[in-house]
């Protein structure tokens, strides 16, 4: 599979939602950003539409930031006692991404394991959800789960410290991911990805984008990919290609002034492969 392949000329009589819609459950009180990135990302990588679920601040900060944002506010943020509002949501989608900018505390975090556990969708399980589903393996089973951990967050889901080794960092990417029964994307210089079974190497991005939002920009980009039809493995890489070309063109204008938001205008030349 390549880029060709998974963007295919769209016919004439292509209506919404056959190209894929996504679910998005993010933010908090403090973080607005994230579901921002990855709402922009989807909509610039194809999605025919997103919709974000989270604390009403982010959520008002979200619909005011551009009309083609659909919200769901939550009044207090994501709760256990509201994971079923957001599954009876999820029927419309055909993807979710989960984490990014939620709270980091245990209340939060059973919230998270209720809303993975009840939908089926294929997912994205990144930032605070990744830290979320450690130790909590068991309620991936069955699932297309694509899980994006920094180094931090894969140390929580291993109880390992992870070093700068590609070779190193291949292995327990590859252990993580037959563990879990997921694909696992280690993002850095190098990003990893695993099935447990093929690993692939991806060399796009630069260190400009270790500023906060690249990661939330991916996320964004892998749950189009997975919302289209993409399967996990696959997704996964070509959403890392993606996100790390159109850094690395925007990093060509904007040098270390480069931010998150920058790179959203660079993903159509990302889409066709032009580096240039």
């Amino acid at each position: 599979m390549n880029l060709k392949t998974i963007y295919l000329k769209r016919g004439k009589w292509a209506h919404k939602g056959d190209f894929g819609n996504v679910l998005i459950v993010a933010g908090s009180r403090m973080y607005s950003g994230s579901p921002i990135f990855n709402a922009m990302s989807a909509l610039r990588c194809g999605a025919d539409l997103i919709s974000v679920v989270g604390h009403r601040r982010a959520m008002d900060i979200v619909a005011n930031f551009l009309p083609d944002m659909i919200t769901h506010p939550l009044e207090d943020g994501l709760l256990k006692n509201n994971a079923d509002e957001v599954f009876g949501l999820s029927s419309k989608f055909h993807s979710l991404v989960i984490g990014g900018g939620l709270d980091r505390s245990e209340e939060s975090h059973r919230a998270i394991r209720a809303v993975i556990s009840k939908i089926e969708l294929p997912m994205i399980i990144d930032a605070e959800a990744v830290r979320a589903v450690a130790g909590y393996e068991e309620i991936l089973k069955g699932k297309k789960v694509v899980l994006t951990p920094n180094v931090p967050e894969l140390e929580a889901l291993t109880g390992e410290k992870v070093g700068n080794s590609v070779e190193e960092r291949e292995e327990k990417v590859r252990a993580c991911a037959e563990k879990f029964g997921a694909v696992v994307v280690l993002k850095g210089n190098v990003d990893v990805i695993s099935d447990g079974e093929k690993t692939i190497l991806n060399r796009t991005g630069n260190p400009f984008m270790s500023k906060g939002g690249f990661g939330d920009t991916l996320a964004g980009v892998c749950g189009a990919l997975l919302a289209r039809g993409v399967e996990p493995l696959e997704a996964a890489r070509w959403a890392c290609f993606i996100n790390g070309t159109a850094g690395d063109l925007a990093a060509k204008k904007f040098g270390e002034s480069l931010i998150a938001s920058d790179i959203f205008d660079f993903f159509p030349k990302a889409i066709k492969g032009d580096k240039k």
